[in-house]
């Protein structure tokens, strides 16, 4: 037994794991076997004995005067047969011999220990990387397990899955990597820690490492997106204002991003200016395409539409999309990309939409078009009198319950609508019960222009020469003789004006 006791002092050491857990678990693992090999359900208690490192089981009995669990509870009277000073309500312990258990029992004990032991070391790594999420630490490959790697990080081991694993990579047996801590898991089957090599933090560490601006925080990364293996997009602010935050990065002649990028085996950089303006701000994340305007289509719902010329739409998407999508994960908005031709031919549909396009062909019911006509009609898309009008007799009758027959009907109708429009408008005749003063007054000549007219009239119905035919026309005007002289000096100055037109101008 002195050995059990040896090898929990070197198991405790071993895995940093306190003994006390562990002579818990012995304990617990000592009890079931003896369940086991007793074949009883009774409450059994394991002890440890430090000095002789033996472990003795009990079974528990608790002294009663009336027994109704036989399994857990004893008469008074039988519990002074095993011990002299016992009582009621007290547990009487009775010494169960260790030597019985047998081989099977010996199998689960051990099982139940390395149980126990997994799940004290679990704890035990929990509590020291829970809060070391994100932190890049160095790793030896260990063994490759399918897809995954698992490594040795000094005190436990780590696992990779494949998906994060860049596809650029490979690594053997062995082999030093650097990774992040993505997640500390306490149970379930990949419980343990786990790292990664295609997570965004792992470059923004690396450039915290490499850019001392980056370390004391006078540059500040605002942003990543990455895409492993393919391209990384990260978004850098300056503090300082006589500080370049994407010079800096950069390094001279390249040098500090370039040790990045060996690190990542080759893998893409884009290094941007972050600004609070989501515009400007979207102008840079889509480089090195040329922006022509961003339209911000809801600010609530970061939605935000990118307009770039023709010959820039291919690199603004990239290749398989990945321009853009890593450009919305970024900027965090949803983004819409549009050539100027595609949006001059939405802007088009739009408007014509929205434009009146013509009266509804509802309107020939009143010129005898017949209401299955019109369902027809409608139902085939023909909305409107001049979308109909437009349509050829071989159109119209490719359409359903549209015959010769309808065929006319519907040029009749179009015809009768239409006709309405070119028909002169007629005035209504004014008679003599109806005229008032106000139609006099309008009848009246006003100006020397009607009489001139007026008595054109009358020399053209008179014989040449003759006067009565003027004079008896002046009596039956109301002016009387006045009025003959007014029309005689208005025939004079006619007259005259006839023969100034017909002479010739010298």
């Amino acid at each position: 037994m002195a050995s059990i006791y040896q090898s929990i002092e070197i198991l405790s050491k071993e895995k940093g794991i306190d003994r006390q857990i562990i002579l818990d678990a012995v304990k617990d693992a000592m009890v079931l076997a003896a369940k086991k090999h007793f074949k009883t359900n009774e409450d059994l208690e394991a002890e440890f004995d430090p000095k002789s490192g033996a472990v003795q089981i009990f079974l528990l009995k608790k002294v009663v005067e009336t027994v109704e669990d036989p399994l857990n509870e004893v008469t008074l009277e039988q519990a002074k047969k095993l011990d002299k000073n016992a009582v009621v309500d007290t547990t009487l312990r009775i010494a169960r011999p260790t030597e019985a258990l047998g081989r099977i029992a010996a199998q689960m004990a051990k099982q139940v220990i390395l149980q126990k032991v997994r799940e004290a070391e679990r704890e035990n790594v929990y509590v020291e990387f829970a809060d070391r999420v994100g932190e890049l630490v160095n790793c030896v490959v260990k063994r490759i397990e399918g897809p995954d790697l698992v490594v040795d990080m000094g005190k436990t081991e780590a696992r990779i899955p494949k998906k994060e694993q860049s596809r650029l990579e490979s690594f053997s047996v062995g082999e030093r990597m650097r990774a992040v801590i993505k997640a500390v898991d306490k149970t379930g089957k990949n419980a343990g820690v786990l790292i990664s090599r295609a997570d965004a933090m792992l470059v923004q560490r690396l450039f915290e490492q490499e850019v001392p601006e980056i370390y004391d925080g006078t540059v500040v990364i605002r942003a990543c997106a990455r895409e492993a293996g393919e391209r990384t997009k990260i978004a850098v602010q300056s503090r300082d204002r006589d500080v370049d935050s994407v010079g800096a990065c950069v390094g001279m002649k390249g040098m500090r991003v370039q040790s990045i990028i060996r690190e990542l085996r080759g893998e893409k950089i884009d290094i941007i200016e972050y600004s609070e303006e989501p515009v400007t701000f979207a102008t840079h994340a889509l480089s090195p395409a040329k922006i022509s305007r961003v339209n911000l289509i809801d600010i609530e719902n970061k939605h935000m539409e990118v307009i770039v010329d023709d010959t820039q739409l291919s690199l603004a998407i990239g290749k398989r999309g990945q321009n853009v999508r890593l450009a919305a994960k970024l900027l965090g908005w949803k983004i819409d990309i549009k050539s100027e031709e595609e949006k001059r031919q939405e802007a088009e549909n739009a408007l014509n939409a929205i434009t009146i396009s013509g009266a509804p062909i509802s309107v020939l019911l009143d010129h005898g078009l017949t209401d299955s006509l019109v369902e027809s009609l409608m139902a085939s898309g023909v909305p409107t009198v001049e979308r109909l009008g437009s349509m050829t007799p071989e159109e119209l009758l490719a359409i359903e319950g549209v015959d010769q027959e309808g065929l006319e009907k519907i040029g009749m109708a179009v015809n009768g609508y239409y006709s309405q429009y070119d028909q002169p408008q007629e005035t209504e005749p004014v008679s003599e019960e109806t005229a008032g003063p106000e139609a006099e007054a309008q009848a009246e000549p006003s100006a020397e222009t009607g009489l001139e007219t007026d008595l054109e009239t009358v020399l053209e119905n008179s014989p040449e020469g003759e006067s009565g035919g003027v004079e008896e026309s002046a009596e039956e005007t109301e002016g009387g003789p006045a009025d003959v002289e007014t029309i005689e000096v208005v025939q004079d100055e006619s007259a005259t004006i006839k023969n100034a037109e017909t002479e010739p101008i010298s």
